[in-house]
């Protein structure tokens, strides 16, 4: 664009027609005497600037309110003052689109448009300047282009030229019109000064653009200065981002996370925070109010602010103490456990009169399946709270407690805190699962961080290392279940209050299954009373025929799969109604697995029913001892951990040093080897109460007598033959009653575990309490089976020995008898 253009581009009122071809644009403006390349699209505008070249290239251009590259323009989008423009180049490319270059020859205003198809025609009336006094007009173009080289000067994108440009025209309207035609302004507030045909009205307007450019301008310049000396290349995206922010404050514009800071200053002040925990939110809206979503901090802040507002600092849920409703609550869902149901009434009683939130925290400790974490959620059923489980078996990292510091994106609080927020209530019951299975790594231990969780004086100011500011957790009540209580860490177990689950009798488990067990089983599986039934003696064989447990878990999966068959039947209409007893119960679970009558492997010397506790529950274990020629040696088998092989070696001792008050021959012993093994071999075993059982098996042995039929045992000896007490005695003694023992021998110590033990178990059992070795000989050998044993015929006994496996003892007999006669 040269001056001898801007200087030419006019053309006189006579010499512009009536009526006008109107060409709609949307992305660019043009003023008069200036030049402008222009880009038309195939279809009417094509038409338009093919009819002008043929004619007098004149057409008019109107700026459209509307983008629409096809061209596609109603009359009512356009504004009603444009470009008068002669087309001085035009050139068609092959994809049909029109280049064109232009030049404004003036302004127009449309009368009313004459035509709208194939392109618009409107008429037109020349809109001359409005000329204004020549000192002021000179005064105020003088103030625009010194306004203006300044803003060349801080605008690296603008020529240097243009500065040279300006101060040629000498006319002020068109300085007003080329100045307005590079400066960085909206087509909106181009076409406004496109509208003013009062020169001095553009030169305010176009003065008032040009200062507004200019101050964002220098905004932006003082802001660089500022920050200039910190920004490196990483730093790049921070320096823009603050550049922009810096000038969003300048101008009084709020920034694009207002609305958002708003909204958690509201519910910052609706969450009802403690004071410290308020403070710490309103700092942390601070930090976010200064940020820039597209930060990562910022995602950090938003979800930070997100927890902390929406847990319930002050919500709970109103307890209900009616006692004669929790304890129906209570007997409605589980049948027996007394002393259970018994300390969580106390603790209801006790609550309801002192009105204090506080109160021991509770481990339910017993085998699987017992009814532990079903028995945490009667009790909020019972008090009216909400009920939380945290399964905290197998956990290593302390964070999982304590939550993450918030010095990454992922972070989280804790899974009480979490839990807290999922029910939103601040006093839910809270059962922590398996405290006995949690773990440790260099991630921290856990069950420490449980000690300040589980203390009724530490955790009404709990600090979770996501939020940093203390949470009360007094007001809830803590549920703990553990299978076995020797791997809970001593400083957590102190803070426990334990009560025991031991298992359930088979009389108990008949009238569970009965009332509980069958019926939702039922239900899961589609059927009805009226449709399926299964007998209380079916019931009966599930549980000694097929389960031999402390819990319910394999019982209730026996009764499944006998609803699963009873359902298949009925949906293959084999049968319109199923009834399982005794006698159909093998068809759907097949043969028994425990049929084995326990008095088969105690029938020779050298075996012993011992009982064991496990974590699930009560077992039997037997003992047995063989001997053979050797040299004084004894071999230990059956995976016997170190407390067990000392168990052996005492009992060993004892019978060696006071052979012969027990009628053993000393000379026994110098010429066999002794082998003691614990059946089962693949499975580890210890434990401090199989010395009774080991003594007894070594001497009946060594005597050739066998067990009393019928018998168990447990305790632990000393090398002087006292009997000492043993743990697990209420596991151990149901154990015996499921399998059918009639007989128990005990540690004296052990009286008083017989009163946790079912009236029913005592009633069907004989309990011998003894205090040393002698006691227990003489209740367990049965000298009428030996005496059976020396008349029996020697081709039966022969038989038999090889039947049963049993074939070195006849060899051990006669190494002792050839012994004795040498």
């Amino acid at each position: 664009m040269t001056l001898n253009e801007l200087s030419s581009g006019t053309l006189a009122p006579e010499e512009i027609p009536d009526e006008l071809s109107i060409l709609p644009v949307y992305d660019v403006s043009l003023f008069p005497k200036m030049v402008l390349p222009l880009q038309a699209v195939e279809g009417a505008a094509s038409t338009l600037v093919d009819e002008a070249m043929r004619g007098s290239r004149i057409i008019g251009l109107l700026l459209s309110r509307k983008e629409s590259p096809e061209g596609r323009h109603s009359p009512s989008e356009l504004y009603t003052v444009g470009t008068v423009a002669m087309i001085l180049k035009m050139a068609k490319e092959d994809d049909g689109k029109i280049q064109m270059m232009v030049q404004g020859m003036g302004r127009f205003g449309t009368r009313g448009y004459t035509q709208e198809a194939p392109y618009l025609r409107a008429g037109v009336e020349l809109i001359p300047d409005i000329p204004m006094d020549d000192k002021e007009a000179g005064a105020m173009a003088a103030n625009l282009l010194a306004q203006y080289q300044k803003v060349i000067k801080l605008t690296p994108s603008l020529p240097q030229e243009l500065g040279e440009m300006a101060r040629s025209i000498p006319d002020p309207g068109t300085l007003a019109d080329m100045i307005t035609s590079t400066i960085n302004v909206s087509l909106a507030e181009k076409q406004a000064v496109l509208e003013r045909a009062s020169v001095k009205e553009r030169l305010k307007k176009v003065t008032e653009l040009v200062n507004y450019q200019l101050e964002v301008l220098e905004i932006g310049t003082r802001i660089q200065t500022q920050v200039k000396e910190d920004m490196t290349n990483k730093q790049k995206e921070y320096y823009l981002r603050q550049q922009i922010k810096a000038m969003q404050e300048e101008l009084g514009e709020e920034g694009e996370n207002a609305a958002e800071v708003s909204e958690y200053r509201a519910r910052i002040e609706a969450a009802n925070m403690p004071e410290e925990a308020k403070k710490e939110a309103e700092r942390e809206l601070s930090r976010l109010a200064r940020m820039h979503p597209s930060s990562s901090e910022y995602t950090v802040a938003t979800t930070y602010l997100e927890w902390t507002t929406s847990l319930p600092w002050q919500t709970e849920t109103t307890d209900n103490l009616d006692i004669t409703q929790a304890r129906k609550v209570l007997d409605d869902d589980h049948f027996g456990l007394d002393k259970p149901k018994k300390r969580i009434i106390e603790y209801l009683a006790v609550r309801k009169l002192t009105k204090s939130s506080k109160g021991p925290i509770l481990c339910f400790a017993g085998p699987p399946g017992t009814g532990k974490t079903s028995l945490g959620r009667s009790v909020a059923r019972a008090m009216g709270r909400e009920f939380i489980r945290i399964a905290v078996g197998g956990i290593r990292d302390e964070a999982e407690i304590r939550g993450h510091r918030r010095t990454y994106v992922g972070a989280l609080p804790g899974r009480i805190i979490q839990g807290l927020r999922r029910v939103g209530s601040r006093n839910p019951v809270v059962v922590l699962d398996e405290v006995d299975k949690i773990g440790s790594s260099f991630q921290g231990d856990p069950s420490s961080a449980l000690l300040e969780v589980l203390d009724p004086e530490q955790n009404h100011t709990f600090t979770d290392h996501y939020l940093d500011v203390p949470f009360d957790l007094s007001h809830v009540m803590f549920i703990t279940t553990a299978n076995v209580l020797h791997t809970i860490p001593p400083a957590l177990l102190d803070r426990l209050e334990v009560l025991e689950l031991p298992g359930y009798t088979d009389d108990e488990k008949v009238k569970i299954a009965n009332r509980y067990l069958v019926p939702k089983q039922r239900r899961a599986h589609g059927l009805a009373a009226g449709n399926f039934s299964l007998t209380k003696g079916a019931v009966k064989k599930i549980i000694t025929g097929y389960t031999r447990e402390a819990g319910l878990r394999n019982l209730e999966r026996g009764i499944a799969s006998v609803c699963r068959g009873a359902a298949t039947m009925i949906a293959q209409e084999e049968a319109e109604k199923v009834a399982v007893n005794v006698v159909t119960i093998p068809k759907f679970l097949g043969s028994e697995k425990y049929t084995a009558d326990v008095n088969d492997r105690i029938s020779v010397p050298g075996v012993v029913m011992g009982l064991a506790w496990t974590p699930a529950g009560g077992e039997i274990l037997y003992i047995e001892v063989t001997a053979m020629k050797g040299g004084k040696s004894l071999n230990l088998t059956g995976q016997m951990g170190s407390v067990m092989k000392e168990s052996v070696s005492t009992a060993l001792s004892f019978v060696r040093s006071n052979s012969r008050a027990l009628g053993i021959d000393d000379e026994i012993f110098r010429g066999i080897d002794l082998h003691v093994h614990v059946p089962a071999g693949a499975i580890p075993k210890d434990g401090p109460s199989a010395g009774v059982a080991m003594m007894t098996a070594l001497v009946s042995l060594l005597i050739n007598r066998v067990v009393r039929k019928n018998l168990a045992m447990t305790g632990e000896i000393t090398l002087r033959g006292k009997v000492l007490p043993v743990g697990g005695v209420k596991e151990k003694v149901l154990a015996a009653h499921r399998v059918g023992v009639k007989t128990v021998i005990l540690p004296q110590q052990n009286a008083k575990d017989l009163e946790e033990l079912p009236k029913k178990v005592l009633k069907a059992l004989t309990i011998h309490l003894v205090t040393d070795m002698v006691e227990v000989l003489e209740l367990a050998i049965d000298r009428r089976a030996d005496e059976e044993r020396r008349t029996m015929d020697k081709r039966v006994r022969r038989e038999r020995r090889m039947g049963s496996g049993e074939r070195r003892r006849p060899m051990m007999a006669s190494a002792v008898r050839g012994k004795k006669s040498e």
